[in-house]
């Protein structure tokens, strides 16, 4: 028998194969991959809110602003960057930071954990800021 009959028969055999290798690992990463980009998702919506939130306390401890001009600061990021749903729970405190006093701005969110129609993770981000002592 010549080599090349040999070597014929053999891919004859493993024709297809590769397809059904294919299916086989993208059972595994299709699923992995989606994973990574919601737990990025979840992420960057909580970096985001307590971006937002920072953002809002050091307006809120100026001199001139009121805490409430820090709460409508971070609504308008927050509705800005991801969705108005998220910014719909936030609260303004006065407290003391490291015993000066200071303005701490609360976020409260829920995240979807799986996609849109999923379970949702929720969260709460603050931000504080020490007020500017008004010399």
């Amino acid at each position: 028998m010549s080599r090349r009959r040999r070597t014929g028969c053999t891919d004859r055999a493993e024709r297809g194969s590769a397809l059904v290798d294919f299916t086989l690992v993208s059972l595994l990463l299709v699923p992995l991959v989606l994973g990574l980009v919601q737990v990025a998702l979840v992420l960057h919506v909580r970096a985001t809110l307590a971006a937002a939130a920072s953002e809002g306390a050091r307006l809120a401890a100026t001199v001139d602003r009121e805490p409430g001009d820090g709460v409508a600061r971070t609504r308008a990021q927050i509705a800005d960057a991801l969705a108005g749903r998220y910014a719909e729970d936030v609260e303004v405190h006065r407290v003391l930071v490291d015993g000066a006093p200071g303005i701490e701005i609360v976020v409260r969110a829920e995240v979807p954990a799986l996609g849109i129609g999923g379970p949702a993770v929720a969260m709460t981000v603050t931000g504080r800021a020490i007020e500017e002592d008004p010399r």
